[in-house]
């Protein structure tokens, strides 16, 4: 299995910004859709954002309008633009491949922390 590698959490000021990344080899030429998810905590891992092989992409309703994702099909990473980052965006995002089997049978990153103050 192909385990993600997420990078670019940090700790900013609410209304900042940040730039997540996520590499997972072999996501461009499996045609796999990628999937941005974040936790706090030991609670449930709460969706965020995915685009599709095709480049077609969703947002929670959360984040819808203050995130957008983006692929770099050459570099097998998917961006999570952040922001107007807000308290409540504090967690740890990681990143899982979805879609086919191959895609289904990666494994989860080990994620980045993301920590917005007042």
């Amino acid at each position: 299995q192909v385990q993600p590698v997420e990078s670019g959490g940090g700790s900013v000021q609410a209304g900042g910004s940040l730039r997540l990344a996520c590499t997972a080899p072999g996501f461009t030429s499996e045609l796999c859709a990628v999937a941005w998810y974040r936790q706090v905590g030991g609670k449930l891992r709460e969706w965020v954002s995915s685009v599709g092989p095709a480049g077609s992409t969703t947002y929670a309703s959360s984040v819808k309008g203050r995130f957008t994702i983006s692929v770099d099909t050459v570099k097998d990473t998917v961006y999570l633009q952040m922001n107007s980052l807000k308290p409540e965006d504090t967690a740890t995002y990681s990143c899982k491949t979805r879609g086919t089997p191959w895609c289904e049978n990666g494994a989860w990153g080990q994620g980045t922390l993301v920590t917005v103050s007042s």
